[in-house]
């Protein structure tokens, strides 16, 4: 039996500024909906990612705004996701050189954080 890991709550306390943050740098908005009063529900997916985060009202999430700093996706290439974060004027931190790969950290505007893996060549 395969168990995948699909989708992922990021507390946040204004849905549609955090909304227009993460597609600002190209996730995509996979479902917007409110099905009853109170509740809205956004899926959104980092670009080649099959997991997905949700962002909403009403979700019965029990984490603050913020305090999300457990996410680590990874990229091809650090320098460049950084350059292009900075380009989108995303504030992210240098290259972070470590034996077991390359890290590049940001956050979005609640102050959840996000780190970037490039994973080491271990090819040759």
């Amino acid at each position: 039996m395969d168990w995948r890991i699909e989708l992922v709550f990021v507390p946040v306390t204004d849905v549609d500024r955090a909304k227009d943050f993460y597609m600002k740098i190209g996730f995509n908005a996979d479902h917007d909906v409110a099905p009853t009063e109170g509740l809205r529900f956004v899926q959104l997916t980092p670009p080649g990612s099959a997991c997905s985060i949700a962002i909403g009202t009403g979700l019965d999430i029990e984490v603050e705004p913020g305090s999300q700093n457990t996410i680590q996706v990874v990229v091809p290439d650090a320098e460049a996701a950084l350059a292009q974060l900075r380009d989108l004027g995303v504030e992210a931190e240098g290259v972070d050189e470590q034996e077991w790969g390359r890290f590049v950290r940001f956050a979005d505007p609640d102050g959840n954080t996000w780190t970037l893996q490039q994973l080491p060549d271990h090819s040759g």
